[in-house]
């Protein structure tokens, strides 16, 4: 029994000393997302020599970077330097040009994947229908003595 005991205790105080070190971040954080690959042309080249492509951003709240629970920002189409990892507001009318001679349809493009709308809310409600579930007692067995 007093081993069981000591077990727990050194679980527990290990336990409380990897999670005082890991902490699982949450709260709002910008997404960019690379989108559409314009062609490298003197059109779409930055005075650094790199070349932009479209790119969505939006803002969501998640869990641990892999978790979205929701998008606080919808998402708007932006330019995007992969190499220096910077993006660029585009003008409505130059967005409208670019998407034009480019033939493409801005909602095909600006779309969300299912997972970052909907994946984090699914399993959240899974979780709490399990716990529910859980809670609610079963029929209790009726137990017939035998004699033996």
């Amino acid at each position: 029994m007093k081993k069981i005991i000591l077990s727990l205790t050194i679980l527990a105080t290990a336990s409380n000393l990897v999670s005082a070190k890991l902490k699982i971040p949450f709260g709002e954080r910008q997404v960019l997302n690379k989108v559409y690959d314009l062609p490298n042309t003197a059109d779409f080249k930055l005075d650094n020599g790199n070349y932009v492509d479209l790119a969505t951003l939006h803002t969501e709240f998640n869990i641990a970077y892999i978790l979205p629970l929701y998008i606080t920002q919808e998402p708007i189409l932006v330019a995007y330097d992969k190499q220096s990892e910077t993006y660029f507001n585009i003008p409505e009318n130059e967005l409208k040009n670019i998407l034009a001679a480019q033939k493409i349809n801005e909602t095909d493009i600006i779309g969300l994947p299912f997972y970052t709308r909907y994946g984090c809310k699914i399993m959240v409600l899974l979780f709490v229908a399990l716990l529910i579930w859980g809670s609610i007692p079963g029929e209790k067995r009726k137990i017939t003595p035998k004699q033996v």
